[in-house]
């Protein structure tokens, strides 16, 4: 269905994430500017104005058209579609692993994959109350007793805790 890769997308993400280059895809997705035209509804120079264009250009965000002396420019509202579409799909696999993880259900072939979330979860839960979060202890992470470490992390080498580890500090 979408054709954009993923580091299309995140290229994409970082050039929206400028608030400048935000509220000029919102203006662009209204009316076609050029860059002088965008400078002054951003109340920005014309040089800030085409380095945001460019960078929106290059990552495929927005189409140039020479008008006479001028380029204006406008949304690739397509690429913003597909991208839009990526986004969708992650969210709604995310929130289905969720409810399937949460209704203890296990579907064919997703074993593997839910064993791994519930691993993780339960790092998560018995962490709470570890090193990983130091208000919670008494003492600073670094004099976490084997007790701790191994209710934490099992028997993980390693462990930043670990007095070996604590010596090469």
């Amino acid at each position: 269905m979408n054709s954009l890769s993923v580091s299309q997308v995140v290229k994409l993400l970082k050039v929206l994430g400028d608030d400048n280059r935000f509220h000029l895809t919102k203006l662009l997705l209204e009316q076609d500017l050029c860059v002088g035209g965008a400078a002054q509804m951003l109340e920005i120079s014309k040089p800030a104005a085409s380095q945001h264009l460019k960078l929106m250009r290059e990552a495929g965000l927005v189409v140039g058209e020479k008008r006479g002396y001028w380029t204006h420019y406008r949304v690739d509202r397509e690429m913003l579609r597909e991208a839009a579409e990526v986004l969708l799909q992650m969210s709604g696999a995310a929130a289905e692993e969720i409810e399937t993880f949460l209704a203890g259900e296990k579907k064919n072939g997703e074993e593997a994959n839910l064993s791994k979330h519930e691993e993780e979860r339960r790092v998560l839960a018995v962490c709470k109350n570890c090193c990983h979060q130091p208000e919670k202890l008494k003492t600073t992470p670094q004099e976490c007793t084997p007790e701790q470490v191994k209710e934490c992390h099992g028997e993980e080498e390693n462990h930043p805790c670990s007095e070996e580890n604590q010596q090469e500090k």
